[in-house]
């Protein structure tokens, strides 16, 4: 379960799960249980395009890697400003954690992190199987 080709091989399952992250979190803000964020917005919307893009046949070609690098830094980039502003609280004694976790920015941002770089690096480390070539 440490290997990385373990979580290679899971690739498409990744994949609906993180549509699946990205759709519950536009629906909890659809539905006015959190409130609107533009960074949250950005990062819940990078999750769910490289969801997308580990459901294609080859997670591993080049553009897709290429596209998913940009969307990657691009939401990588939006949610380490939303995290550094929650360490800036942190420094000045003034953060405290929300009773509702679903809305802490903090934490929901560094979790956002940890997902897009995951993200990145599977699409990064997927190799399209080898087929043999048939034998006359």
């Amino acid at each position: 379960m440490l290997q990385l080709e373990f979580w290679t091989g899971r690739m498409r399952l990744l994949g609906l799960i993180a549509i699946g992250i990205s759709v519950a979190t536009w629906a909890m803000e659809l539905t006015g249980l959190v409130y609107v964020c533009p960074f949250c917005r950005t990062q819940r919307t990078v999750i769910g395009l490289l969801g997308l893009l580990m459901l294609t046949p080859n997670p591993g070609f080049w553009i897709t890697r290429y596209i998913g690098s940009v969307l990657g830094v691009f939401g990588l980039v939006v949610g380490a400003t939303q995290h550094f502003s929650g360490w800036r609280k942190v420094m000045k004694g003034e953060y405290v954690i929300s009773p509702k976790v679903y809305e802490d920015a903090f934490l929901l941002s560094g979790a956002a992190l940890f997902i897009i770089v995951a993200q990145v690096l599977l699409l990064y480390a997927y190799r399209k199987p080898v087929t043999e070539p048939v034998s006359p």
